[in-house]
């Protein structure tokens, strides 16, 4: 099985969900009798899109094409019990999602950097503490704005420790539940709340000081 065949375009991706169910059908029953030809629609169609979440979970190339071959691997040995009550690309993308949390949890633990500087900051009476960066405006303005939006969240995003960063893929990107995170990351569904909520304070304060040391930039030049 051979990763580096899979690719994948937006459109491509909205239309393997807004596939009609009967297709979805057809596949898995060719798959269940063994059709070589059906696997390699499998791959093909839900390869790429497996690949880019396995990439944004991991952050390793390699580490992102090893999980896709895993979580194939483990879909074909799990056809048998796999029931039809959701999409072939749900139940593929749930896989590669479990795959990429094992992988994690499997590394050497490394020191988290704290995301305290961060959060916002309280006055002894309760109320928060206005900094210069919160007076940022986030909305971009018009398309270049919006790219130049979307590489700064990417940068942050990789800055954040994985404890939050993984909590905030699945729920913002990866569009699993607050339950469907708690079960594949095994904590309590207190524990992700509790995490989403700190991670996109820090990813929100991360931004708001790109953006003014961008502005600070600009206004020197």
């Amino acid at each position: 099985m051979n990763a580096s065949r899979y690719s994948h375009s937006a459109a491509e991706d909205l239309a393997a969900y807004a596939a009609p169910l009967a297709t979805d059908d057809d596949l898995l029953a060719r798959l269940r009798a063994g059709d070589q030809d059906a696997f390699e629609e499998l791959m093909t169609s839900n390869g790429g899109r497996m690949l880019s979440t396995a990439r944004r979970l991991v952050r390793s190339e390699e580490d992102a094409r090893d999980i896709v071959q895993e979580a194939f691997l483990l879909a074909f040995r799990s056809l048998p019990a796999f029931e039809g009550r959701s999409r072939l690309a749900t139940w593929l993308h749930r896989i590669v999602v479990n795959v990429a949390l094992m992988r994690l949890r499997s590394r050497r633990r490394r020191p988290e950097i704290s995301i305290e500087n961060e959060l916002p900051r309280f006055a002894s009476d309760g109320s928060r503490i206005v900094e210069a960066h919160d007076r940022v405006d986030l909305t971009p303005a018009d398309a270049l704005e919006r790219e130049t939006m979307r590489v700064l969240v990417r940068r942050c995003l990789e800055r954040l420790p994985d404890i939050h960063r993984v909590v905030l893929m699945l729920r913002d990107i990866e569009d699993l539940s607050t339950e469907e995170a708690a079960d594949a990351l095994g904590i309590t569904i207190a524990a992700v709340k509790v995490r989403l909520h700190r991670a996109r304070q820090a990813l929100k304060t991360m931004l708001q000081k790109e953006l003014a040391g961008e502005v600070a930039a600009c206004s020197v030049h």
